[in-house]
């Protein structure tokens, strides 16, 4: 009688087990003796201190770079051609997603070269002002790291889709009030000592601080979803980019309620 067992119905009426499972050849034993034997992943994965250590770099950069350009004074021939290659960079690192290092500190210094000579403007005709403005930007990145961190708000896809919204909708906005500048005095209004420019200001510095929320969550979501290390450069180039923001705007609206004399 046959037997059910899985086990025994492979041996044959002489009761010698038949293997089903090929022999293998000389090449292939050759081949899997010459295979290289298991080895760790060559990058980690992302963390909050990489993002940290880069951010430091990267806006440690750019205030060095500020803080040279204010020393020497350099004037618009050199901060200007500075600002319109650190935009250039600043573009490419974001349409591209780079991670490159290169890109991102040459983004910073440029913007920094720029950036010290706009202060140092600032600073000639409003004594004291850039010190206030940095102690704003400082307190508006320390609030909404706060709001962030106590979970009080955390963006949704539609915050999310509203924010990059307002923010090409502000930027279309300062364009065209740059261009109406060359026709009317003052443009639009958006940029001028006037209830419509505090209220353009304060637009853009809620909105500078809505860009940090969401630098927020994609640090967050980036190290929870184990993005590999160098993209921990991107995220601290989102950060500087929001923080050059908030301290430009907030630097003009300071300059509408200081006294010049």
């Amino acid at each position: 009688m046959e037997s059910r067992n899985p086990i025994f119905s492979r041996r044959g009426s002489t009761g010698q087990q038949q293997w089903t499972t090929a022999t293998p050849s000389v090449q292939q034993l050759d081949a899997m003796y010459g295979a290289p034997s298991y080895a760790p992943p060559t990058s980690r994965s992302m963390t909050i201190d990489d993002v940290v250590v880069r951010g430091f770099m990267t806006l440690g950069s750019l205030v060095v770079a500020a803080a040279v350009s204010w020393y020497l004074n350099f004037g618009p021939g050199i901060a200007i051609p500075a600002m319109l290659v650190g935009l250039v960079l600043g573009l490419v690192v974001s349409f591209k997603q780079s991670t490159n290092p290169a890109l991102i500190l040459g983004y910073a210094v440029c913007y920094g070269i720029a950036i010290g000579w706009i202060s140092h403007a600032y600073e000639d005709r409003f004594n004291g002002i850039v010190l206030q403005a940095v102690l704003g930007t400082m307190v508006a990145f320390g609030g909404t790291l706060a709001v962030y961190a106590l979970k009080i708000f955390r963006p949704t896809p539609k915050f999310t889709k509203f924010v990059i919204a307002a923010g090409f909708a502000f930027v279309g906005l300062a364009l065209l009030n740059l261009v109406a500048g060359f026709f009317v005095d003052g443009g639009l209004g958006l940029r001028t000592d006037s209830p419509i420019g505090w209220l353009f200001s304060i637009a853009a510095i809620l909105l500078g601080c809505f860009f940090l929320l969401l630098d927020f969550d994609q640090i967050e979501s980036g190290v929870r979803a184990g993005l590999p290390e160098r993209y921990s450069w991107l995220m601290a180039f989102g950060l500087t980019l929001s923080l050059v923001w908030l301290y430009l705007e907030i630097l003009r609206f300071i300059s509408y309620f200081t006294n010049n004399d």
